[in-house]
């Protein structure tokens, strides 16, 4: 079974995280897709397979090959459960061969198309095999295309004991899609020097700075007073919430920034003339400028307090996760290694910042340096997402190259 047939096997498993949740998984069904990859790396012959069944991590080893065993530990690491976003129950996956380089009727019932006038990129996958969904849900290329490709890498190894290798570390994760998949990983029981997380996008991405993150709830108070008689009587809430937002820079919005510039994203307002709640999260890859926007959302609140009595808004705000780059800088031979290995493989590295965060975000700063590889999919967390059966095939042989330089003496 190679990597795609891996690949569709997991799609099969509904393993949707949930926003919100106060358990770990945050839905029982995540343990699903865990105990299938259990058994598997069990069969294969993997080492030192560990399941904590409490949190729903699991890890397991290849072992050095001779000569080999001396040499840094490197690990893999995919998360198991897909986006809140759109559902990920069954999931209906079929392959295009041979791509003609056009739109792409995903349901012919419903008549739902991916067309290549909203995907503009679905041209570089002609002649190529893409693997799609009827429309109806995501695919779940992320991450299982990542969890795909480390099983299919696993398996190479165990079956090849011959090839130099160091000691190999894998490691699957519930919950990253709603921001906690880090929370419960053993840094010490994976016992790696570093490792790479298996997340990103297109063939070639290659990241290694993302933002820093804050989210930041602001409930707003106001004054209902019938609207007949509310002359210097009525505060409301709602206006008041829309003042706030409207003192943030309208260019420091996530619809109009890209690249390394950071803002503050409105993400959901709700409430009525007595009270208002807004929830934002604030993105920067600068920590100065980070650190700047925060001051002013805080001061804002201050501002509007002095303006229409103190406790009219009230903020509560805290940091998500840290640009990786503050570590990785001081392991860039992650980055050159990898880099060196895709252009061994014809594969054009595009190392670009990311404009989120992943797992290896908090495990870089939590002694784990982790900076993130590409998957071979796109339009991720949505029905229109799709997994590239090719490029599937070169992420495997690239983990297989990096593991390779790995065991190279230090």
């Amino acid at each position: 079974m190679g990597v795609v047939e891996k690949f569709l096997e997991y799609v099969k498993f509904d393993t949707q995280s949930a926003d919100g949740s106060i358990t770990t998984p945050s839905t029982e069904k995540q343990r699903d897709l865990a105990k299938a990859l259990l058994v598997q790396l069990e069969k294969m012959g993997a080492e030192e397979v560990v399941y904590d069944e409490e949190h729903c991590y699991l890890y397991a080893s290849v072992p050095a090959s001779a000569g080999c065993e001396n040499r840094p530990v490197v690990g893999f690491i995919a998360h198991m459960d897909t986006s809140p976003a759109v559902t990920g129950k069954d999931v209906k996956a079929r392959i295009v061969k041979n791509y003609d380089g056009g739109d792409i009727l995903l349901n012919p019932e419903k008549q739902i198309v991916m067309k290549v006038s909203d995907f503009p990129e679905l041209a570089v996958y002609k002649g190529k095999s893409l693997i799609v969904t009827d429309g109806t849900t995501l695919l779940g290329a992320d991450d299982k295309a990542g969890v795909a490709e480390i099983m299919e890498m696993a398996e190479y190894f165990l079956s090849h004991p011959e090839i130099p290798h160091g000691k190999i570390r894998i490691g699957f994760t519930p919950d990253e899609e709603v921001g906690a998949g880090a929370d419960f990983f053993d840094v010490k029981l994976f016992g790696a020097d570093y490792a790479y997380t298996v997340d990103g996008d297109k063939l070639g991405s290659l990241e290694y700075e993302n933002f820093n993150a804050a989210g930041a709830k602001v409930t707003v108070y106001g004054r209902s007073v019938h609207p007949g008689a509310a002359k210097n009587k009525m505060v409301n809430a709602i206006l008041l919430a829309q003042e706030f937002h409207s003192m943030f820079p309208a260019a420091e919005n996530p619809m109009y920034t890209c690249g390394y510039e950071g803002f503050y994203h409105l993400e959901a307002i709700a409430g009525d003339v007595e009270r208002t709640e807004m929830e934002y999260i604030i993105r920067d890859h600068n920590r100065e400028k980070f650190e700047k926007k925060k001051e002013y959302f805080l001061q804002t609140a201050a501002f509007l307090n002095g303006k229409y009595g103190e406790g009219t808004f009230e903020v509560e705000l805290k940091d998500s996760y840290y640009n990786m780059r503050e570590v990785i800088e001081q392991h860039m031979h992650l980055v050159e290694d990898a880099v060196e290995a895709m252009k061994e493989l014809g594969i054009e590295p595009d190392v670009a910042p990311i404009r989120g965060g992943t797992d290896g975000a908090k495990l870089s700063f939590m002694g784990l340096p982790c900076p993130n590889l590409c998957t071979g999919g796109g339009n991720f967390h949505g029905r229109f997402e799709y997994a590239c059966a090719e490029d599937m095939e070169m992420t495997v042989q690239l983990l297989v190259r990096i593991a390779q330089k790995c065991a190279r003496p230090v």
